[in-house]
C-alpha cells in the first residue's frame, strides 16, 4: 500500500499573492484512478465536456478569480443542465460569448470547485501545506527549503498514523529542468545526510516524480489547494488580507487537514496539523 502526495505551489512569484504556499494532496494508490474518473465526470457535468481539454488547466488562477465571482453574481443561479449547455457554448464561443454564457461558465467554475473537494473528501484525500509570509527570509545556501522539510514532516506523520506501514510517493509539477535537478539534489541531501531525513526515508521514497501539470489531475488538485490557502485560509498568525468570497472553500480545506499527536518537549500530547505556518524559509544550518 502507498500514498501519492501531489505537490504544487502558489505565490512563488512574490507578486500579488499574500502568502507563498507549498501544498500537497495525499491519496491512497487504490483510490487514485477512481478519484481521477470522478473528477473528470464532474468536469463533464459542470462544463458540458472537459474544461481541461486543449490548453486550459484546472488552476485556481483560472477558476477562482475575482472576475469569476463577479460574473457569476450578475444573474440568478442557472439550473442544470441549462448551465452546463451555456457554459459549453461559452467555452466554444470564446470572445464572442454573450452575457448568459459568461454567467453560466462562471457559475459552473465555482460549483465545479466545490464539487472537486466534496469528491476529494469522499476518497479520503488529505491536504498538507507550508504557508509562508512573502516577507520571510529566503535561503542563501543550497539546502532544502524549510517549507519542503515541513511538508515532508507532516506527510511522514500522516504515513506513521496510517495502517499497514504505507510508503509515500511524492509527485511534483515539473519545474524548469535545472530547477528540478537542484530540488532533486537537495532532497537527496536531506534524506541521506540529515538524521530527520534518514528517519523519514523509512516511509517516504526520497526520489520524487516530476510530471506536467496540464496532464496530471492530482497536480491540478494541489494547485487549487495552494491557491485557496494563499487567498482564502486564515489561521493563527496569518494577518494579511483575505478574499472573503473564498472563505467557504477555505473551510472545506481546513476540514481536510490531517491532525497528528506527538510528544514534543514536555508535552506528550502535542497536536500537529498538516498546515504549517512559517516565518523563515531558511534551513537551520543556513540561519
Amino acid at each position: 500500500m502507498s500514498y501519492f502526495l501531489f505537490v504544487d505551489e502558489s505565490g512563488q512569484d512574490l507578486k500579488e499573492s499574500p502568502y507563498e504556499v507549498l501544498a500537497g494532496v495525499a491519496i491512497e494508490d487504490r483510490d487514485l484512478w477512481n478519484l481521477i474518473s470522478a473528477l473528470h465526470a464532474a468536469e463533464e457535468e459542470h462544463f458540458g465536456g472537459r474544461y481541461s481539454s486543449g490548453n486550459r488547466e484546472l488552476k485556481g488562477s483560472n477558476l477562482l478569480t475575482r472576475k469569476t465571482f463577479r460574473l457569476a453574481a450578475q444573474e440568478p443561479p442557472i439550473a442544470q443542465p441549462e448551465r452546463a449547455r451555456l457554459a459549453r457554448a461559452c467555452l466554444d464561443s470564446g470572445a464572442t460569448a454573450d452575457r448568459m454564457q459568461l454567467t453560466a461558465l462562471a457559475q459552473a467554475k465555482l460549483s465545479f470547485v466545490r464539487d472537486v473537494f466534496i469528491i476529494a473528501s469522499r476518497f479520503r484525500c488529505k491536504c498538507f501545506a507550508s504557508i509562508t509570509d512573502q516577507d520571510a527570509p529566503r535561503p542563501t545556501a543550497n539546502y532544502l527549503r524549510k517549507d519542503y522539510a515541513y511538508l515532508f514532516e507532516r506527510f511522514f506523520y500522516f504515513l506513521e498514523d496510517a495502517k499497514n506501514d504505507p510508503s509515500g510517493i511524492v509527485v511534483f509539477d515539473e519545474l524548469e529542468k535545472s530547477s528540478s535537478h537542484i530540488l532533486l539534489g537537495q532532497m537527496h541531501q536531506y534524506f541521506r545526510e540529515t538524521a530527520k531525513g534518514r528517519h523519514r526515508s523509512s516511509l517516504i521514497i526520497p526520489e520524487p516524480f516530476f510530471v506536467h501539470s496540464d496532464l496530471t489531475t492530482g497536480i491540478q488538485l494541489a494547485d487549487l489547494v495552494a491557491y485557496i490557502i494563499s487567498w482564502g485560509v486564515r489561521l493563527g498568525g496569518m494577518n494579511r488580507a483575505a478574499r472573503p468570497e473564498l472563505g467557504e472553500y477555505g473551510e472545506i480545506l481546513c476540514a481536510m487537514r490531517h491532525s497528528s499527536v506527538r510528544e514534543v518537549g514536555n508535552n506528550p500530547s502535542f497536536r500537529i496539523w498538516s498546515f504549517a505556518i512559517l516565518d523563515d524559509l531558511r534551513a537551520r544550518i543556513d540561519q
